[in-house]
């Protein structure tokens, strides 16, 4: 079976800038706090630790988003979506995303993911369909605030992004159930 392409490189090309983890590397299988519960993997749904440097001159704000373009729905699955992230913010701890987004600084707002729940949901692919990338993006945006609110779609925060994206920062494990 083909890997269906990332999602950004059909998005007009932004400068990159730099993603670090303590909890999830780049090509690596997530580690069980960052797989789901909800979903019956035995994970935990905890977001992973982030850390970003370098974001082009002119971001007053983030997006943090994790996409699972392999999902095998026709349109990938949204795993987490945060925005409206101040500028100044340039790290969440691990556990940051919960379904109430204590960890989060204030201003940043938290999507419904495409289960419907708010808050990060940890990888559960099916068993038996192959490793699955799960992108985890920071979007520097141009604008200090997106012109949405909690109730839109994962797709509805993209598009709202394109044309204010400056930069993004990617870094993306894998995860698969036998």
């Amino acid at each position: 079976m083909s890997q269906p392409p990332s999602p950004y490189d059909f998005l007009p090309a932004v400068a990159s800038f730099e993603v670090r983890s303590d909890d999830v590397a780049e090509g690596q299988m997530l580690p069980m706090p960052q797989v789901s519960g909800i979903f019956g993997a035995d994970g935990e749904d905890r977001s992973p630790h982030l850390a970003w440097s370098g974001a082009p001159e002119g971001t007053q704000s983030y997006a943090v988003t994790c996409f699972d373009p392999d999902a095998p729905t026709g349109s990938g699955f949204w795993h987490w979506v945060v925005f409206d992230i101040p500028a100044s913010c340039t790290e969440f701890a691990s556990g940051a995303g919960d379904t109430e987004g204590s960890g989060l600084p204030d201003g940043a707002k938290q999507l419904r993911s495409d289960a419907g729940l708010y808050g990060y949901l940890g990888s559960a692919p099916p068993p038996g369909h192959g490793p699955h990338r799960y992108m985890f993006a920071v979007h520097a945006l141009s604008v200090p605030s997106l012109p949405i609110d909690t109730s839109v779609s994962p797709a509805i925060c993209g598009f709202n992004m394109f044309g204010t994206t400056l930069g993004r920062a990617l870094i993306t494990p894998v995860y698969e159930q036998s």
